[in-house]
C-alpha cells in the first residue's frame, strides 16, 4: 500500500492560534487519524465513529483525548495491556505517513522544554489539545515533537514550523517521533498536568 503524505490541515491559517483554529486542527487530526485507522484496517469504521464522537465530547469539555487511545479502549475492553493496543494502532497509522515516524523509547526521560513553551504559549496550548508534547527544543532551530498518534505529532510539527517562521523568519527543523504509551502518558501528565 502506498504511503500517504500528510498535508497541512488548513490551506491558510491566521498568524495566531485562535480557539476556532485550534478546533479546526483537532478536527483535522480526528479526521486524518480516523481515515488512517480505517484505511489500514486497524479498526472497524463503527468503532472509529463511536470513538471520534467520544473524543469530540471530551474536547468540548476541555479534556483532550486521543482517538487512537479511545479506539484501543473500545477494541480491548478486557485487554490487560492497553499500551500494546495503542502502540499497534500507532504502527498502522504511521505506515500511512511518508516518512513514517520512528518510535523513540527514551523520550519520557527528556527534560520538558519549559522555556520554549513559555515563548510559545499558543504551541503549548495546541500541544496539550493534541496530546503531542514537544520533547526537545534547541533554541528555535531544532525541535522535536512526539505522540502515540503520529498524525497529531505531524500536525503540531507543521504548526510549529509556521509559527516559528513567522516570528523569527527562520524555518526550524522539526522532528516528528512516536512515543511508547508509557512515555506518552508520563509526558502528557508532566507537560500538561493531565
Amino acid at each position: 500500500m502506498p504511503a500517504a503524505v500528510l498535508s497541512p490541515p488548513l490551506e491558510a491559517s491566521p498568524q495566531l492560534l485562535s480557539h476556532a483554529n485550534v478546533g479546526e486542527l483537532v478536527e483535522a487530526c480526528i479526521g486524518q487519524t480516523a481515515e488512517a485507522l480505517v484505511q489500514t484496517r486497524a479498526a472497524r469504521q463503527i468503532d472509529v465513529l463511536h470513538a471520534a464522537e467520544a473524543v469530540r465530547t471530551a474536547h468540548a469539555q476541555g479534556q483532550p483525548q486521543d482517538l487512537m487511545e479511545v479506539v484501543a479502549l473500545i477494541q480491548g475492553r478486557d485487554a490487560p495491556d492497553l499500551g500494546a493496543l495503542v502502540e499497534a494502532l500507532g504502527d498502522r497509522v504511521a505506515s500511512t505517513l511518508n516518512p513514517s515516524p520512528h518510535m523513540i523509547p527514551f523520550a519520557g526521560r527528556l527534560i520538558a522544554p519549559s522555556g520554549f513553551y513559555e515563548s510559545f504559549e499558543q504551541i503549548h496550548k495546541l500541544a496539550r489539545t493534541l496530546l503531542a508534547p514537544v520533547i526537545f527544543a534547541e533554541d528555535t532551530g531544532s525541535i522535536g515533537v512526539g505522540s502515540v498518534n503520529p498524525i497529531a505529532a505531524a500536525i503540531l510539527a507543521w504548526k510549529i514550523q509556521e509559527l516559528v517562521a513567522r516570528r523569527f523568519d527562520i524555518r526550524p527543523f522539526v522532528t516528528v517521533t512516536r512515543l511508547d504509551y508509557e512515555s506518552w502518558t508520563h509526558l502528557t501528565h508532566r507537560h500538561f498536568e493531565l
